[in-house]
């Protein structure tokens, strides 16, 4: 088997065995260049984007590993595409590089006389893509060195993707229509979260969609998230959102609360575009004590997922209008419903997309089946950013890949560190 250029030949078993790098400590042949690893740190932080692939094998070599390849998903996370852009890309599906970033492992395999390591690449609760390391020999120190060389070059292309357009179009397959490239501009992480919660979101079609949105952020110890669907595919619906999730952002970095966020936002599409409106739910979840608290703005109701079951009406509430509505129909004052989860709840956000996907004889794909689906992989031990990359496959391949409408999903899970 051959990967990317990089010859890599399966053992026996198809693995070698992972060195513990908790165990593992120098010797004879490890010593470090302190002085040079400092200048390629200090480098590091004026490299140009497309400078990195040569940093990294530079990095790799001061830390006495030999070479490194830098991967990045693309937008549809189906290939790991190398910044190098001599070599080919590599299925996430059906390739080491990529059984290392869905599971966010290390997978390490024999290549030619070397040995390879594949290592994800993840800044925070977010996966990039993978670093593939070749080294002469692996042993515990190297290992340790590979994934600290993993975390480094992580921290380097989030920090530099920002401004990146390079970045930016490695990652891409396709031409993104002028409304999709609007709103994913902001777009934030489809995956973020610490020790006590996890958020994860995925949108499609990747470069086709307009009026689907998902936002989520941490405040100390409270994860906000939301979830937005504005009505119509043109470039106004995309503007719509962009305006909703701005005005969201601005009421909460301004410190205020669930309902004064809903507020901002009917204030601001009454202002701006007042014949415009989308539904949409907003959450705050307090990372220590499990309290949540919501508004739903004429969407479809949260799901709460309990013992990997779905607890049917939980999250429901009385029905509220539209964001944006001008007029009668808006309230004075949005209702904000509250409950407590269990450690270990997922709360489960999507759009109607989602359920109304529909196959070549028009059948839907539902509410059970795509609950099931998610209750399935998770029970499987897939985590929450696979389980969700997995479903949106599964419902673009259920609709042969053409939606007719936008599919957003966004599932966060309260897990606080003792439980």
């Amino acid at each position: 088997m051959r990967e990317a250029g990089i010859g890599v030949r399966l053992g026996t078993e198809g693995v070698i065995p992972v060195p513990d790098p908790s165990r593992a400590s120098a010797g004879p042949g490890t010593a470090v260049d302190e002085n040079r690893l400092e200048e390629l740190i200090v480098e590091a932080q004026t490299a140009l984007p497309f400078e990195l692939p040569g940093l990294a094998n530079r990095c790799a070599s001061a830390l006495g590993l030999g070479t490194a390849l830098i991967y990045l998903v693309d937008l549809q996370q189906q290939l790991l595409i190398p910044l190098d852009e001599t070599l080919e890309a590599l299925p996430v599906d059906r390739s080491l590089a990529g059984w290392a970033y869905r599971t966010v492992t290390p997978r390490v395999a024999d290549a030619d006389d070397d040995v390879l390591v594949w290592m994800p690449l993840v800044d925070g609760a977010e996966r990039l893509g993978v670093l593939a390391v070749r080294t002469p020999s692996l042993d515990g120190v190297r290992m340790r060195r590979s994934r600290m060389l993993a975390f480094l070059f992580a921290m380097l292309i989030t920090s530099k993707r920002a401004y990146s357009d390079w970045l930016a179009a490695r990652t891409r397959t396709a031409t993104m229509r002028l409304p999709t490239e609007m709103l994913r501009a902001f777009l934030p992480s489809h995956t973020i979260g610490s020790s006590r919660c996890v958020s994860t979101a995925v949108l499609a079609p990747a470069y086709d969609v307009a009026g689907d949105a998902f936002d989520h952020s941490v405040v100390k110890d409270v994860l906000h998230t939301m979830i937005l669907d504005s009505m119509g595919h043109d470039l106004v619906s995309g503007l719509t959102t962009s305006v909703a999730m701005a005005a969201a952002r601005n009421a909460r970095r301004g410190g205020g609360d669930l309902a004064d966020v809903v507020a901002s936002v009917d204030q601001a599409l009454a202002e701006w575009l007042p014949d415009h409106f989308c539904t949409g739910v907003l959450c705050r979840l307090d990372a220590v004590t499990g309290v949540l608290r919501w508004v739903n703005c004429g969407h479809p109701p949260p799901l709460l997922i309990r013992a990997e079951r779905v607890l049917s009406g939980v999250l429901d509430s009385p029905p509220q209008p539209p964001i944006g509505l001008a007029g009668q129909f808006v309230p004075a004052a949005r209702q904000v419903h509250e409950t407590t989860l269990e450690p270990g709840d997922c709360v489960l956000l999507y759009t109607d997309g989602v359920v109304e996907a529909r196959d070549a004889d028009g059948a839907e794909f539902g509410l059970d089946r795509f609950t099931d689906f998610i209750i399935r992989s998770s029970a499987a031990g897939q985590r929450p950013a696979e389980v969700l990359r997995l479903l949106i496959h599964a419902i673009l391949d259920y609709q042969r890949n053409h939606l007719r409408d936008d599919a957003t999903i966004l599932l966060f899970e309260w897990r606080p560190q003792f439980w």
